[in-house]
């Protein structure tokens, strides 16, 4: 696998120490197939600083008007995005929206990811979603539901009356997986933990990667955090750029990249139950 610190189109993996910005110029334009992220929500975490929600947005502008340019005409941009808080909810998917539309792009979906675990609220419901907005370029977009597809609720489901009575209704490779989404959220009991505290689950990028991009085609991650996009995009031989600001991030990338190619990398496969009573017994038998 090669690994490098500097963009190229011979790179398996670009992990840029950076700005993103100055990795994102470094692309040709049309070069992306997907782009997918999770940006800082503007919270206060070790990799950001809190700015005017103004200029935050301003700031987020910059790195969208970048990733349309990259972004192939058949290509899409999911933007993962949880609430600003201070004072009240500033729900980032909805004011983030019309920075998409000023740069043309078409909203196909807005995904509900929930998960079960997170902080406590006192004075409000507990938070237990974000959204992904998925935009593309135009109308003929590349999507292929076949490798997302989930099993079936009732796959003994038959058609009762017309032509096709009495055969299977339902779709024999899965249903559709719909655009709400329940994957746990990377917490330190989670086999896929690190120090990041905002880390995006193997399983949910990998649902985005197989759905709309091609073997071959190049996935880019402005904020790349500790790899997971790259691991999803490389797994299913696909290219993968990305950048931080946190180098130790970055470094815990690349050690996870070469765990992946190894073999070695524990990673919570797509379409694992929620809850596996039987999953530390199996974990500790991995560990013998």
């Amino acid at each position: 696998m090669k690994i490098e610190k500097k963009y190229s189109n011979d790179n398996d993996v670009t992990l840029y120490h950076g700005d993103t910005l100055e990795l994102l110029r470094q692309i040709p334009d049309g070069k992306a197939m997907l782009v997918i992220t999770s940006p800082p929500y503007n919270i206060g975490k070790e990799y950001e600083e809190i700015s005017p929600i103004g200029q935050y947005l301003n700031q987020q502008e910059e790195v969208i008007k970048e990733c349309v340019r990259v972004l192939n005409n058949k290509g899409s941009i999911c933007w993962e995005v949880g609430n600003h808080m201070n004072g009240e909810v500033y729900p980032l998917d909805i004011l983030l929206y019309p920075i998409f539309k000023k740069y043309g792009l078409k909203l196909r979906n807005r995904i509900i990811w929930t998960f079960g675990h997170g902080l406590h609220a006192s004075k409000r419901f507990s938070g237990r979603h974000e959204a992904i907005l998925w935009f593309t370029k135009s109308d003929e977009y590349y999507f292929n539901l076949d490798p997302v597809r989930v099993p079936q609720k009732y796959p003994q489901k038959k058609h009762y009356k017309g032509a096709k009575k009495g055969q299977l209704s339902g779709n024999p490779l899965g249903k559709n997986p719909s655009d709400v989404w329940e994957i746990p959220n990377v917490k330190s009991n989670h086999p896929e933990k690190t120090e990041h505290p905002c880390q995006f689950p193997i399983e949910l990028v990998e649902r985005l990667v197989l759905s709309m991009t091609k073997e071959g085609d190049l996935v880019i991650d402005p904020f790349m955090g500790v790899g997971s996009t790259a691991i999803a995009s490389v797994k299913n031989n696909r290219r993968s750029a990305g950048a931080d600001t946190m180098k130790k991030y970055l470094d815990i990338a690349r050690e996870r990249l070469k765990k992946l190619e190894n073999g070695e990398l524990d990673i919570r496969e797509i379409g694992t139950p929620i809850y596996d009573p039987n999953y530390k017994e199996r974990l500790n038998y991995k560990l013998l």
